[in-house]
């Protein structure tokens, strides 16, 4: 009997095709970049991959009720945030394209961060609470009314950006999303036209930093606002 063999034996008359041998040093490492500028690149579209496979699996983990809803919304709004703040980069921007061409390019299928991205927001902040817990009338303590105070400047403060002709979304995106933060402190309750500001915060997400809304947005984003500031108001 033969002794047994440790490899797959070979044909007699097989021989190493030597055309096809490696042409570089294998124990030479290989640069996928030549300058810093480069590897900067390459740096920060490998965060915003690693930033969108974080919020689906962030998603996923709420969904079933696996993480806690306020470390939800903190790690939440941190990627976000750092997802904005490496797109302000013209050089990243340019390179990512966009959200669909960066998942096409590189076979991504995450559906819940894709709706988390084009939102812009915590679902905690997207969704009011519909509970039956009773409300407040009125002020309990200082810090509620605190609170309502600064909800109220909040939406003036909104609204005062318009009347100044402030239509840009760098402009007014941050000041409506200071409104709904500071609402969602005071009440987690629905109250009427509340979806009319979460709906204009996603259309001002969806526009690049220093696109410009028209006279005609404006109008109807001033009468929006104004309706939600009544519907708040009429909760408290």
């Amino acid at each position: 009997m033969n002794p047994r063999q440790g490899y797959a034996p070979t044909p007699h008359s097989y021989v190493p095709n030597t055309a096809l041998s490696a042409k570089i040093n294998l124990d030479e490492e290989v640069k996928l970049t030549e300058t810093r500028a480069e590897r900067d690149l390459h740096d920060s579209l490998a965060e915003i991959f690693s930033i969108i496979i974080t919020l689906d699996q962030l998603e996923r983990a709420f969904l079933k009720d696996a993480i806690p809803e306020a470390d939800y919304t903190e790690i939440c709004e941190r990627s976000l945030k750092q997802y904005k703040s490496i797109l302000a980069d013209d050089t990243v921007a340019n390179a990512f394209v966009g959200l669909e061409e960066f998942k096409a390019e590189w076979e991504l299928e995450v559906p819940r961060a894709t709706e988390r991205l084009k939102v812009g927001m915590p679902s905690t902040t997207v969704t009011a609470s519909t509970g039956n817990a009773p409300q407040p009338t009125a002020p309990t303590n200082n810090k509620s009314g605190a609170l309502i105070l600064e909800a109220t400047q909040d939406f003036i403060t909104f609204l005062d950006a318009l009347r100044l002709g402030l239509l840009a979304k760098d402009q007014l995106h941050p000041l409506l999303t200071d409104v709904i933060q500071s609402v969602n402190k005071v009440t987690d309750r629905d109250f009427e036209n509340r979806g009319k500001i979460v709906q204009w915060l996603i259309t001002l997400n969806q526009m690049k930093a220093t696109e410009e809304l028209s006279e005609q947005q404006s109008r109807e984003l001033e009468l929006d606002i104004n309706s939600a500031y009544l519907g708040f108001k009429n909760t408290l």
